[in-house]
């Protein structure tokens, strides 16, 4: 999951093609008849549109908001690098959009400075809290998702062994591999087991395994072969594109490994892994972004932070789909049960990465 972490996905020369391709109107966004059009304009991480990941769930969240409400006209333009933020920001700015909406945490110096600087520019921020009066932040406590998806790992794992990687090792990442791990100590507190996480310990942020990268998918591989090597029968990548190697290495282990998908369902975003894919934490950016998006062509654009949870359905897991029938009912009716324990505070988040 990209916040900072640059979630990002898909790779090759159509992807190349795409980021280089810049402001891309939609074929339907266009200013209704009733009165003036709504610039809704966004600026993507590196990775592009269809990463699989946060931007391409980001501007889901414009697409919808663009079917409900037509006279709101989406944009966007793709960042090739973080030396793109700036001039992006500017450039969306010089074209009289109504709101900008910036793409991971990693962009956060290059909104502040923008926003700062055109002080009756609106902005919202995916995945950073707000850092002015004219930015909205959009946060999400995907630990809580995450210790759900360790919780299950841990029941489901046949060798007593699961792994996590992430894309980088930034508090957007960091806070699904925390979560992941608190649920695995949980399990093993409650059912006297001891299964081990390998990749990731929350007691230490500085240390773990990370690609360096949210789309190179051959490092990915690469990594979960290694903790599979090791002994994880179950795969947790919060990387992005780079996680798509780990549905690689699933695959190659012939049904042997599974893995937990980030940010999105997997099973829709990256559906050539379905059959690999335990579940996936998800990350309500689509609905947030929409939410927003809407209430700013209204006329009243959100301020402070919205801080997507179990709860609101900011996070949580996904359905099991061809796992459904190999999931235990106790196990899920355990699941149920923690997320309200969660939810009414009697079981503890402790991920340093939890938006306040």
């Amino acid at each position: 999951m990209r916040h900072a972490l640059k979630i990002t996905a898909a790779t090759g020369a159509g992807l190349l093609l795409l980021a280089g391709c810049g402001s891309k109107p939609t074929s339907n966004a266009s200013s209704s008849s009733s009165g003036k059009a709504f610039k809704a304009c966004m600026v993507l991480d590196t990775g592009g549109v269809d990463d699989r990941s946060f931007n391409e769930s980001s501007y889901a969240g414009f697409q919808a908001a663009n079917k409900a409400n037509p006279n709101i006209k989406i944009s966007y333009v793709a960042s090739n690098s973080q030396n793109d933020y700036v001039p992006n920001l500017n450039a969306e700015v010089n074209k009289g959009c109504d709101t900008i909406v910036a793409v991971g945490g990693l962009m956060a110096d290059a909104v502040k400075s923008t926003a700062t600087a055109h002080p009756d520019q609106k902005f919202a921020q995916v995945d950073n809290a707000s850092q002015g009066d004219n930015i909205y932040g959009l946060q999400y406590n995907t630990a809580q998702g995450g210790f759900l998806g360790g919780y299950l790992a841990a029941a489901m794992s046949k060798t007593g062994k699961v792994g996590t990687w992430g894309g980088l090792n930034i508090p957007p990442v960091t806070i699904y591999m925390d979560g992941f791990w608190e649920g695995v100590q949980y399990y093993n507190k409650t059912k006297d087991k001891h299964v081990q996480v390998l990749g990731w310990t929350e007691k230490n942020q500085k240390a773990g395994t990370f690609s360096q990268s949210f789309t190179d998918q051959n490092k990915g591989k690469t990594i979960s072969q290694a903790q599979i090597q090791q002994g994880a029968d179950i795969i947790f990548p919060v990387a992005g594109g780079a996680g798509l190697g780990a549905g690689a290495a699933a695959q190659a282990s012939g049904g042997k490994v599974s893995v937990i998908w980030v940010d999105t369902d997997g099973c829709e975003s990256a559906s050539q892994y379905c059959n690999y894919f335990l579940t996936s934490v998800t990350k309500g950016i689509t609905k947030s972004v929409q939410e927003y998006t809407e209430k700013a062509a209204s006329g009243t654009f959100p301020t402070g932070n919205y801080i997507g949870t179990l709860e609101n359905g900011g996070t949580g897991l996904a359905p099991f789909h061809t796992f459904d029938s190999k999931v235990p009912a106790d196990l899920k009716s355990e699941l149920d049960q923690i997320k309200a324990d969660i939810i009414s505070g009697k079981i503890t988040i402790t991920s340093p990465s939890q938006p306040k």
